[in-house]
């Protein structure tokens, strides 16, 4: 679980390129979620909130920090499914799309993740 956010985050900080699997997606969004919670709760504890909302330091710098990779690994999604990053603006369709299969084999964005083989199957093809 937390290699796939450190995948995201670290290798992939701002990697609108490519496929990214369902996996990748929301092992990312749930690490990320647990995080935004453990901080707000921090936050909310030791009173480092400001403004009429109370919205926590914390939870507020890390959100920012994972903006980026939040987007990318979004558009890396949509790209699995053979659809452009685009579609990730859409409120309910890319929440479809985040939970549909990916395209098997290679498409017009990249190979396909789940198959790693799938470069030496395509040795000596022309």
């Amino acid at each position: 679980m937390l290699e796939m956010y450190k995948k995201v985050v670290l290798e992939n900080y701002t990697n609108f390129d490519g496929r990214a699997r369902r996996k990748e997606y929301w092992m990312f969004f749930l690490v990320s979620t647990i995080i935004s919670v453990v901080l707000n709760v921090i936050d909310a504890t030791t009173g480092l909130t400001f403004g009429p909302g109370k919205t926590g330091i914390l939870g507020l710098i890390y959100s920012l920090l994972v903006l980026i990779p939040s987007l990318a690994v979004a558009v890396r999604r949509m790209h699995d499914v053979a659809k452009s990053g685009w579609y990730v603006l859409i409120p309910i369709y890319n929440l479809i799309l985040a939970c549909t299969e990916g395209e098997k084999g290679p498409n017009q964005y990249g190979a396909d993740p789940k198959n790693q083989l799938e470069e030496i199957n395509e040795i000596g093809k022309e």
